[in-house]
């Protein structure tokens, strides 16, 4: 990518996520690629492609699991078959319940 394409794509970035912290970094040698940073954190690279005459840019972002907040604990759910207890349902009548069907 030259120049002129990073700072064009650098300033749609910033417009696109409102905020002028964004920066794509050209490479210190050619062949290598083009990194977007967010101030001095480097968030992901930027390619360039060019298919019958039309170009378009490609980001991939990376993001490590050790920069993630810690994960919530996520509570149980009945799922299709089970009963809010986590328990499957039989379809079996209960004590008090002879003859009546089970409730779906």
């Amino acid at each position: 990518m030259n120049t002129s394409e990073i700072a064009r794509v650098q300033a749609y970035l910033r417009k696109l996520f409102g905020s002028d912290r964004i920066r794509v970094v050209k490479p210190a040698r050619a062949g290598m690629s083009v990194e977007v940073a967010v101030e001095d954190e480097t968030i992901g690279t930027l390619h360039r492609d060019e298919d019958e005459g039309e170009v378009s840019y490609a980001m991939h972002v990376t993001i490590l699991e050790e920069d993630l907040p810690a994960a919530a604990p996520v509570p149980a759910q009945a799922g299709p078959g089970k009963a809010a207890t986590g328990k499957a349902e039989t379809g079996k009548a209960g004590p008090g319940q002879a003859g009546k069907p089970a409730r779906r």
